[in-house]
Formats: structure tokens, sequence, C-alpha cells
């Protein structure tokens, strides 16, 4: 997910994508720790795209408090 798909998101959508990213993460770090994964940067993906959602969710609740 790239920053400008990040941005076009409402903040339902916001939230939304940030719950299921880390639930994927949860599931892709379950599954590697029994059986290596094929694509483990996948793990790693998944990491950056939460921190990209994050940082947009925080910059957006600045901006209602400001």
């Amino acid at each position: 997910m790239k920053n400008a798909e990040v941005r076009a998101l409402s903040l339902e959508e916001l939230k939304e994508q940030i719950k299921k990213e880390q639930t994927n993460g949860q599931t892709l770090r379950f599954a590697h720790a029994i059986s290596p994964l094929e694509n483990p940067t996948r793990i790693k993906h998944g990491r950056r795209n939460i921190a990209r959602l994050l940082t947009e969710l925080k910059r957006r609740e600045q901006e209602q408090n400001s």
C-alpha cells in the first residue's frame, strides 16, 4: 500500500485497514514460527504498512486537535 493510497482512505477505512493488517501480521508470524514462509519479507512489508497507516491516523488526529 502506497502513501497516496493511505491518504485516500477515510478515517473509518483507515482504522479498519489497521486492524486487518495487524491480524494478518500476527497470522504470518505464527505461520513463520511453525514452518518458514516462502517469502518472509511479507512480514516486513506488513509492519511497514501498519506504520504508514498509524502515521496517517496520528496526522489526522493532530489536524483535528489543532
